[in-house]
């Protein structure tokens, strides 16, 4: 897999990069595990944009995800590679022994043919989903369970994993890509080695087009308001505010702790690494 870069042809080509398409192995979604993905463009029931800068984008249809893995015991053979417009990384088609068919999200090394097994039986092998109390010291894991039996919450997206660093009585801690260690229960399940599309970072978006693709929209500056729509707005010419970076009501956004989620604050050890 690497980045593709293009001949400018065109102004909008020149700076544009993708990502090479020859680790997918089939194009189509199973029919079966795709529905309908509606689209409300940031709005709410009374259609009033809740969510700014959302719109447009290309019509997708969502794949079900399986982050539970609890077809426990029952062998699962890797029948594709495919990509998911929904998220950064690549997903694989598992046939089951019994004749289901289901979609994980696939890390790197994940070969066709492969057989993937899941549950506290299971081997400390790549795709390989089992309790953390069964996981040594040291792995590298993915899609981590925030608690028992809800599925993966943690760590999905491209290129990312996390490691399982220590182990004390239920709890496990676990190193977040954040640098951040968390405490997670023992019977919470994950899967074993890091996602794949690891040059997803790198990909250069080149030009205004490709991001309305996606469903944004722009993204206008306080200081180019009036003062009637943005605390920075107004002033002659390009001026500065004169107060620190805030919303246009007048919240704080840049060094104001924004963390609510006060009674799992005693589940982080050490907190993310300043970046």
């Amino acid at each position: 897999m690497a980045v593709k870069r293009y001949r400018p042809t065109s102004a909008g080509q020149r700076f544009i990069t993708t990502i090479d398409t020859k680790d997918l192995t089939k194009k189509k979604p199973e029919k079966a595990l795709v529905e309908v993905k509606k689209k409300h463009s940031g709005r709410n029931n009374n259609g009033h944009i809740t969510v700014r800068h959302k719109g447009g984008g290309t019509r997708k249809q969502y794949r079900i995800i399986d982050f539970k893995r609890q077809k426990d015991a029952i062998p699962a053979k890797v029948a594709a590679i495919e990509y998911d417009p929904n998220r950064s990384a690549r997903i694989a088609l598992l046939h089951y022994k019994d004749g289901e068919k289901r979609y994980i999200l696939a890390p790197v090394g994940l070969e066709i043919g492969q057989i993937l097994f899941s549950g506290e039986a299971s081997d400390i092998k790549l795709g390989n989903c089992l309790p953390i109390k069964n996981i040594p010291l040291g792995t590298v894991i993915h899609n981590i369970e925030l608690r028992p039996g809800e599925g993966g919450k943690l760590v999905r997206s491209a290129g990312s994993s996390a490691q399982l660093m220590a182990k004390e009585g239920e709890y496990a801690q676990v190193r977040m890509p954040s640098g951040e260690v968390r405490k997670i229960q023992m019977v919470c399940r994950a899967t074993i080695g890091q996602l794949g599309n690891l040059d997803h970072e790198n990909v250069v978006i080149g030009k205004a087009g490709r991001i309305r693709h996606m469903g944004k929209r722009p993204s206008v500056r306080g200081i180019a308001m009036n003062p009637v729509d943005h605390p920075h707005g107004g002033g002659e010419a390009r001026s500065t505010s004169g107060r620190p970076p805030t919303t246009p009501w007048g919240q704080m956004t840049m060094g104001k702790k924004t963390r609510r989620t006060k009674r799992t604050t005693k589940m982080i050890v050490r907190k993310r690494s300043a970046k």
